[in-house]
């Protein structure tokens, strides 16, 4: 039984010196990367392509808010968002309105697609529960990480 647990503890040793917070910086860059594609599909230069607004109200039909108004909304997000998850600023309030635009997408847009939007719902929960980690902008504001991870 020993041949068959060491090998086990040695992958378990190896693995438990993973840093601190690099999960939460794989996490930042993969889902940055998703939403800041689909922000560039709907600009040219610094404003919307040709279409989107249509796009929104033809194809998307989102309730409540009109395409004229959810259109540059929606590609701001996209931009805004990512570029904040890069640098691990503002890390909590940036993964929220991603989920919040992720459960807007399922929900109205395209609700046979869950199991990507639950994979980057796993990955937007898992910043909104643990933070940037250290790693990050947000490291420098006692606020939103420093109190996390040490308790103060």
């Amino acid at each position: 039984m020993d041949r068959i647990m060491e090998p086990l503890r040695r992958i378990d040793a190896l693995l438990s010196h993973i840093p601190p917070g690099f999960d939460s910086l794989l996490s930042r860059l993969a889902i940055a990367q998703v939403f800041w594609a689909s922000g560039q599909t709907k600009v040219e230069g610094f404003g919307l392509k040709p279409g989107i607004v249509d796009l929104f109200r033809e194809e998307y039909h989102l309730p409540l808010v009109p395409p004229e108004i959810a259109a540059p909304l929606a590609a701001t997000a996209e931009h805004v968002f990512p570029i904040l998850l890069v640098l691990g600023l503002f890390t909590r309030l940036s993964a929220l309105g991603l989920l919040g635009m992720t459960a807007v997408i399922q929900i109205f847009v395209y609700p046979e697609s869950w199991t990507v939007h639950i994979l980057w719902a796993a990955i937007l929960v898992h910043l909104i529960r643990a933070g940037s980690g250290p790693i990050a902008l947000d490291a420098y504001f006692p606020t939103t990480y420093h109190r996390k991870v040490t308790g103060q």
